[in-house]
């Protein structure tokens, strides 16, 4: 009965489009009150200890840290080195769209700030050179969701808040998934737009000489990943402490070296990466909470039951959860699913012989692609802002997309090497 009105409660406060974290705090409550087996207190208890974990420290950094990147100039040179190779291919502004992200991805570890920073840069560009508005904001919003699977990610965080899994460990096997969806992403693009013959001819050819000056004014910027994560991997410091030297650096190299960051500047980045990290704690301490119901009501148990009762084929399995993960990112926020489902789901699949890491990837690519599934994609939503498009339009283009995103996943998830090569390297 207490789950019957968890769930239903949760599912009306959604309806009338109550946000996230409120929804899950509010059913949660409920469930406590109806059921009397706890005290009201228990979602205060929820509230704080799911906030108390050093790793979740990373977070606020590295949304800090996007921030400030997206405005010091970094993203701008990030795209323009990928113009100085890409531009004058068939579907330039495309390729460079997915690259940067790519790029960027390995700053940011967040989907929405990775559209945000690149697409409002790449999506006007496109439009004025005749790309159709369906493509260039379909492809942006997609290729911005590598933006949580190439790492620092704040979705892996959140994982391994939830699991215990070893964060550097998810960060290394990201890198390889993340990379094949950005080349799918690129290869899509190449086919659409030599089809509907989309070239910048204003673009200038190739030469290494304009190669060479981007390379020349984005180091900073390319030296960004190789500073968080080489000192990640080098054992110089840890992915919470890697969070604090992106800010730190992102803060020098903005105000002093590009100069594009400026001091009035600091107020709007600080306020908006605090909304956004206060949102992300209010989710993680509501569903914490959430999940801790469903465990006293005995949830997780029913449903390995269920999944023994129905298969005893690993295949058969992750294709079921996969389903499941696919349909769940639709109606819910990355973070909250993962902190109430991923508990749930990983000692069913390491019974079946599947890693924690690699279950990791496998549900943070599913999640991914939630962003960018209606009909709650934020990536979509981002998107939609910058290019003055309606959600359905970019509907229409993103349907082929999901369908190479999701042939992705089904070579992510049963080709477990393509995760564990460089975590078996590191570790």
């Amino acid at each position: 009965m207490e789950v019957a009105i968890l769930f239903g409660s949760f599912a009306l406060l959604l309806i009338l489009r109550v946000p996230i974290g409120i929804s899950l705090g509010m059913s949660s409550l409920i469930a406590i009150l109806t059921s009397g087996v706890v005290q009201p207190t228990y979602l205060a208890q929820g509230l704080v200890t799911g906030a108390d974990s050093f790793p979740l420290m990373a977070v606020p950094f590295f949304v800090l840290a996007g921030e400030l990147m997206a405005t010091g100039g970094i993203s701008r040179r990030l795209l323009n080195i990928a113009d100085a190779f890409l531009g004058r291919k068939y579907g330039g502004l495309a390729l460079v769209t997915v690259v940067a992200c790519m790029f960027f991805a390995a700053i940011s570890g967040s989907g929405p700030a990775t559209v945000a920073a690149i697409g409002g840069l790449t999506i006007p560009s496109m439009l004025k050179q005749g790309y159709d508005k369906n493509f260039s904001s379909a492809m942006t919003a997609a290729a911005g969701s590598i933006g949580v699977i190439i790492p620092p990610s704040i979705p892996m965080v959140m994982y391994c808040v939830a699991t215990g899994a070893s964060v550097g460990a998810l960060f290394m096997a990201g890198f390889l998934p993340g990379i094949l969806i950005g080349v799918s992403l690129c290869l899509y693009s190449s086919f659409y737009c030599k089809k509907h013959g989309y070239i910048n001819k204003d673009a200038a050819p190739f030469s290494w000489g304009n190669v060479g000056y981007a390379l020349k004014d984005g180091v900073w910027a390319l030296l960004v990943p190789v500073i968080i994560l080489g000192g990640i991997y080098g054992g110089i410091f840890t992915p919470t402490e890697a969070a604090a030297v992106a800010v730190a650096y992102g803060l020098v190299v903005g105000l002093f070296v590009y100069r594009d960051l400026k001091l009035n500047d600091l107020y709007r980045i600080f306020a908006s990466a605090a909304l956004t990290t206060a949102t992300i704690l209010i989710i993680l301490g509501t569903a914490t909470t959430f999940g801790r119901i469903l465990t006293l009501e005995r949830v997780p148990m029913l449903i390995a039951d269920f999944f023994e009762s129905v298969t005893d084929s690993r295949i058969v399995l992750l294709m079921l959860i996969n389903i499941l993960l696919l349909i769940v990112g639709c109606f819910m926020e990355t973070n909250a699913a993962i902190i109430i489902l991923a508990p749930i789901f990983l000692p069913i699949v390491e019974a079946m012989g599947v890693d924690a890491v690699h279950f990791g990837v496998i549900m943070v690519v599913n999640l991914a692609i939630g962003f960018v599934t209606p009909p709650l994609g934020v990536n979509l939503f981002v998107a939609c802002n910058v290019a003055n498009a309606k959600l359905e339009q970019i509907c229409k283009g993103i349907l082929p997309i999901l369908g190479v995103m999701i042939l992705d996943l089904l070579l992510i998830t049963y080709w477990e090497p393509l995760s564990m090569f460089l975590p078996n390297l590191m570790y």
